[in-house]
């Protein structure tokens, strides 16, 4: 049995692209991250309603931001980037999801974003 915790569409204004003027300005960025931990992991937290025992989502949200400030030129790098700090923190995670969108892409057409996400 496994459970998940997620954190969706957390916003960053952060330095992520190819062109020199994205580095530079940066842009608006909207992150989510899917945990998927086995139950055995988080057994107190379940049963016994501790901290202790559970993934502690806000300092999910702490590493996303470390990781955001970090300026990269491919988003591809910005997701694997997250999951490796993830996992270094959270070993027990045995799969995941990860979605990083850049909310005004420089390209010339009307779109939500541009997303890429890294999934394991």
């Amino acid at each position: 049995m496994n459970y998940t915790v997620e954190i969706n569409k957390i916003r960053l204004h952060a330095h992520h692209g190819m062109m020199e003027q994205e580095r530079h300005i940066g842009n608006l960025f909207e992150v989510s991250v899917r945990l998927s931990i086995p139950y055995r992991f988080a057994k107190e937290a379940f049963e016994r309603d501790w901290l202790s025992g559970a993934i502690d989502y806000a300092e999910i949200a702490e590493i996303i931001k470390e990781v955001m400030a970090v300026p990269s030129c491919l988003l591809e790098h910005v997701t694997h980037r997250l999951r490796t700090k993830l996992l270094e923190r959270f070993p027990m995670v045995t799969g995941g999801e990860i979605k990083v969108a850049k909310l005004t892409p420089p390209i010339t057409a009307q779109m939500e974003s541009a997303t890429v996400t890294l999934s394991w």
